[in-house]
């Protein structure tokens, strides 16, 4: 499986933007690899984001490993903080 990081390049929310970047900085960093998934580009991606998730309302950022959910944003950034992070991202 491999991690998917569901993002958009279109946004007016600097919040969203911030996460963002912090989830790339903390992936790049070590060097974990993924695949980015601009949402902006294709609203039947955003829906099936939705559906493996099963929350019809949600929005980016967001993290999978394969058709697996993992979290948002805050559980991504707690998990890193408390070292869980191979663990959240189910790859340990």
């Amino acid at each position: 499986m491999s991690i998917k990081f569901y993002m958009t390049t279109v946004s007016t929310n600097r919040d969203i933007y911030i996460k963002q970047n912090r989830i790339k900085l903390i992936l790049d960093g070590k060097k974990i690899p993924y695949e980015e998934i601009d949402l902006s580009k294709n609203q039947e991606v955003r829906e099936e984001m939705r559906a493996l998730a099963g929350i019809p309302d949600l929005l980016p950022p967001q993290i999978f490993n394969g058709n697996t959910y993992c979290g948002d944003f805050q559980a991504f950034d707690d998990a890193n903080e408390d070292g869980r992070l191979l663990e959240f991202l189910h790859l340990k």
